[in-house]
């Protein structure tokens, strides 16, 4: 008897005993199993088929044995062996359906290695003449990038070349412009002086006439032009001289750039004419690992991108600020001349204004004198109104006094006793209403009185501010600097 858990060799290496007889003989259920071959995959692992344990897992998973055991069952009981014994007998060995599947399974783990072995030839030999494609078109690759980097490079060399000679240009161009604004700055106190002492006499005017006028306006606002002109021009100056060191430092990073793409240029041009035929080439071990770089190529150019961006800014600047530099030469002379003439013509229209004002004063003093007669008249005719009005409310008063005395049923609210008292309300309205006008009429008259004591003071002092626009202002009002000299041209 075998023991439990040894291995398939031991099992066919020893006799079964002849006592024994629980299966049928091979030859009697050939066609039985020969029939029944499975057609599917093994349910259990056949890595180690030998192994009692596996075959457990398959008995466990099968246990019913109908088909094999129809002779063991007329066996009697007192002839079969313990239970013991019977499943070592039986359990052991494996089924023909087993051996099949084992078979056909060695068979299929055969292809499958001779072609993964066939493949990985194939696949080998391919990838060595790939590998070496990919070798040659990987150097052309960086031989083509090192061609492209020598043109970027000589592409931004040209840019750089160009805006120099621009920014030095421009530089030269603003300096002289800058000269010609302190001029013109100097030009500007000769009419200020001018401006502030005619504002100094008018401030001699009497009474009415020291006025804010517009004359005084257009002296204040000449001032006022004047000055701000100065501020702009000095703030222009200050501008241009900021703008020129701005230039300088854009000129310089400008110069730097240049000597660095100079010495780049000179290193990718060697490099992209290497060949494996070349001298000097040699392996530098550990080269690739070392990154000494502090860009990438879109930060390269955009820091060369920068830089020219930045000079053609402070050139666009400063062509911008030469351009309102001259501008403002032209405007300020422009503004200086239109608000002198202004002052003039404003000081013109003044005195013909003062002259008229004394004329249209008399002419209004004595439609004044008769406007006062002609309100005194209406004043009394007014008194009169209201005198007569008064017989028609006494009797109207009268009427219903009179109606009270009525008797018993007599009193009675009729068509004549509403009329009567709708007339009292009338008369009583008319006089209140003439009395509003009267008083209305001696306001009018109190402020005419007023008016005409008003115009004979203002008659007295129209001479004197006659003679300080005229003699002292306009004296002085005659010359002016010339334009030329205003824009800073000598």
């Amino acid at each position: 008897m075998e023991l439990v858990g040894s291995n398939l060799m031991a099992i066919y290496a020893h006799s079964t005993p002849a006592s024994i007889n629980l299966l049928p003989a091979i030859s009697s259920l050939a066609s039985s199993y020969r029939d029944r071959f499975p057609n599917y995959n093994l349910t259990h692992s056949l890595s180690l088929p030998w192994k009692p344990s596996t075959y457990y897992k398959v008995a466990s998973n099968s246990p019913t044995l109908a088909p094999y055991c129809t002779r063991s069952q007329k066996v009697s009981e007192s002839t079969m062996l313990p239970f013991v014994s019977n499943r070592t007998t039986l359990f052991t060995r494996y089924t023909p359906d087993d051996w099949y599947r084992s078979n056909l399974t060695n068979y299929q783990e055969s292809n499958t290695s001779r072609h993964n072995s066939e493949r990985l030839r194939v696949d080998t030999a391919r990838l060595i003449q790939d590998k070496y494609q990919q070798t040659r078109k990987t150097q052309a690759d960086a031989t083509q990038g090192l061609g492209e980097r020598v043109n970027d490079i000589g592409f931004w060399k040209s840019e750089i070349l160009h805006e120099l000679d621009e920014m030095i240009g421009e530089t030269n161009t603003l300096t002289d412009v800058k000269k010609r604004l302190e001029r013109a700055l100097m030009e500007t106190e000769a009419p200020l002086q001018v401006a502030r002492e005619c504002l100094f006499h008018r401030e001699k005017r009497m009474g009415i006439d020291l006025v804010h006028d517009d004359v005084e306006k257009q002296l204040l606002m000449e001032v006022d032009v004047i000055l701000c002109c100065q501020e702009r021009m000095k703030l222009h100056l200050d501008k241009t001289i900021a703008q020129l060191t701005s230039n300088r430092v854009a000129q310089h990073e400008l110069e730097k750039d240049l000597r660095d793409k100079q010495a780049a240029h000179r290193i990718d041009d060697k490099c992209h004419h290497l060949r494996n035929t070349s001298e000097g080439v040699s392996y530098f071990r550990g080269v690739e690992k070392v990154d000494a770089t502090i860009s990438v190529p879109e930060s390269w150019a955009k820091f060369t991108d920068d830089n020219i961006l930045r000079s053609q800014s402070e050139r666009a600047a400063s062509a911008k600020l030469r351009d309102e530099v001259e501008n403002l030469l032209v405007v300020t002379a422009n503004e200086m001349w239109n608000q002198f003439n202004n002052v003039n013509l404003s000081l013109t229209n003044r005195i013909a204004e003062t002259a008229d004002a004394k004329n249209k004063i008399q002419v209004h003093l004595a439609k004044t004198l008769q406007e006062i007669f002609q309100t005194e008249m209406t004043i009394e005719s007014i008194r009169k109104a209201i005198r007569d009005k008064s017989a028609f409310l006494k009797v109207a008063q009268t009427r219903l006094d009179e109606r009270t005395r009525r008797p018993n049923i007599e009193l009675c609210r009729d068509m004549a006793q509403l009329r009567l008292v709708n007339e009292v309300y009338e008369v009583d309205d008319t006089i209140q209403t003439l009395q509003q006008r009267l008083r209305d009429a001696e306001d009018t008259l109190q402020s005419l009185v007023h008016t005409k004591a008003t115009l004979e003071h203002d008659l007295a002092i129209k001479a004197n501010s006659l003679y300080i626009d005229q003699e002292k202002c306009m004296g002085m009002r005659k010359s002016f600097p010339n334009t030329l000299r205003l824009v800073g041209f000598c």
